[in-house]
């Protein structure tokens, strides 16, 4: 599963990258952890590979907002603002939506 893309309250573009990625029987199972970037498609093309790994390096990107955790699927939820950034209630509200689409549409995983 790669990234994906949405954009939430006050147009604020959001890059979503899984924590980590299993497949049982060849199939993809979702994780329980996003960690969120401000950014959209055309600024992840623009990065060169260098650039793109250290998307995961949090502490170094500018761009990170934190992360949200499910600990039920959508039921219970963590947002965790453990970056220089954060977000505000209103697009942590639609990032949970979001994700929660994400999740429940398994056509989507393949992006």
């Amino acid at each position: 599963m790669k990234p994906f893309f949405i954009t939430v309250a006050n147009s604020l573009s959001l890059m979503i990258m899984l924590e980590s990625e299993a497949h049982i029987n060849g199939h993809p199972v979702l994780t329980y952890t996003y960690s969120i970037y401000r950014g959209d498609t055309s600024a992840l093309n623009k990065l060169n590979n260098s650039e793109k790994l250290l998307l995961p390096d949090k502490k170094n990107n500018p761009g990170y907002l934190g992360y949200v955790t499910f600990e039920q699927p959508g039921k219970v939820f963590n947002y965790i603002a453990d970056g220089d950034n954060e977000l505000s209630y209103d697009e942590v509200v639609d990032v949970i939506e979001e994700i929660n689409h994400f999740r429940d549409s398994p056509q989507l995983w393949a992006i």
